[in-house]
């Protein structure tokens, strides 16, 4: 799969590619499509989760977790994974 054939893939956000890859499943799902359209939204699909999966571990790496002080008041953040 050549990239380049979905760089407007790249400026959606999570949920517009999200709501395409759904559509896509369904398509693929219900059988009706031509086997040549089929591959074509096959690798789209495999494009926009690829992006979706990269937003996410994105999103991920920007959690932080809120760290309280005895009284119950947040006084800083740590991050998430940070045992």
């Amino acid at each position: 799969m050549a990239d380049t054939a979905h760089d407007d893939v790249k400026t959606l956000s999570f949920e517009a590619a999200l709501e395409q890859l759904e559509q896509i499943v369904a398509k693929l799902e219900s059988g009706k499509a031509p086997l040549a359209e089929s591959i074509a939204i096959y690798e789209r699909g495999e494009a926009l989760k690829a992006h979706c999966e990269t937003l996410l571990k994105t999103a991920e790496a920007r959690i932080e977790k809120i760290t309280l002080n005895r009284e119950g008041r947040a006084v800083g953040t740590e991050p998430l994974d940070a045992g």
